[in-house]
């Protein structure tokens, strides 16, 4: 079994907020409980949404509460050269193609299909620039998709969510890997990310785990490991739904570093009774050794 390796992989986009603190501390926790390596990766490949400096501020609020990579940190916008290899041998092995649609074009596709948006109110891609179906047909190219193949639904065990089960050809359709913008998507650049950084563990927010069927999609078409997932509770704002930037979340106030944390373990299940950090991390670090590897029998 590989050693264990895990991640914490913040957009700068904003501070970090309670919510992002939440998943910051379950993935150290669940990497020193394990004996593992812990690393962070600056996923700011959305570069137009991401803020000059910002990087660094995070960097900067993890180091307070005492949660530092153990590796160099790595940042996704100087990795293109990788997410480009990936996306030619998706190409080569007839697993991806050009797509020439709007999203216009696509709206009106399902329309004349009599099929509206179905997955979070963003439309779910039918297939209209598929090779079989002739392709561009004199379109220029726009983005590159995945072409998601006619299996069943993609199934997996969440280790906080138990059996989780998505058929992504009906909930997403054919993704995009390359935007038309020429930036490249979230879920290439986070496996191949991933399987580069070895990791083994991936641990994160609950917003998150409808991503997971689309990427272990990817890793086996890149024939990639698939890591053991546990996606964490959200921290909700205070019209109920997901605490984030968009949402209005406060930066944390690290003032007092062991509130942040205090708070962000509380949503955990973790209490201590230290006023410090580094004893509250070593005995939260215990109890998720007893909570969620013991009890589980070593179980990913």
């Amino acid at each position: 079994m590989a050693a264990y390796r895990g991640r914490f992989a913040p957009s700068p986009t904003g501070p970090l907020h309670a919510g992002s603190l939440v998943a910051a501390l379950a993935s150290w926790l669940d990497a020193r409980a394990r004996g593992g390596v812990w690393l962070v990766r600056i996923e700011d490949v959305d570069t137009p949404r991401c803020l000059p400096g910002m990087d660094q501020i995070i960097l900067q609020q993890l180091a307070r509460c005492g949660l530092v990579s153990d590796e160099p940190v790595v940042w996704q916008s100087r990795r293109g050269d990788m997410y480009q290899q990936a996306l030619d041998r998706l190409v080569q092995q007839g697993h991806a193609y050009p797509c020439g649609c709007s999203r216009k074009d696509i709206e009106a596709a399902l329309q004349s299909q009599g099929m509206g948006r179905e997955r979070h109110h963003i439309a779910v891609y039918p297939g209209t620039c598929r090779p079989e179906r002739g392709g561009l047909q004199g379109k220029p190219a726009r983005a590159w998709r995945l072409q998601i193949p006619d299996t069943p639904d993609v199934a997996w065990t969440d280790r906080r969510l138990g059996p989780q089960t998505q058929n992504v050809a009906t909930k997403v359709g054919d993704f995009v890997l390359k935007r038309a913008d020429g930036l490249w998507a979230y879920q290439l650049a986070v496996v191949v990310d991933d399987a580069a950084q070895g990791i083994t563990h991936v641990v994160r927010g609950q917003d998150l785990a409808d991503n997971t069927a689309r990427q272990i999609l990817l890793q086996r078409a890149l024939g990639l490991p698939t890591p053991a997932y546990l996606h964490t509770p959200l921290v909700l704002g205070a019209n109920g739904e997901k605490l984030s930037k968009q949402n209005g979340a406060q930066p944390l106030d690290l003032s007092d570093p062991i509130t942040a944390l205090s708070q962000a373990a509380n949503v955990l299940g973790l209490h201590s009774t230290t006023t410090h950090p580094a004893l509250a991390l070593d005995s939260w670090t215990s109890v998720w050794d007893q909570q969620w590897i013991q009890r589980k029998g070593g179980a990913a």
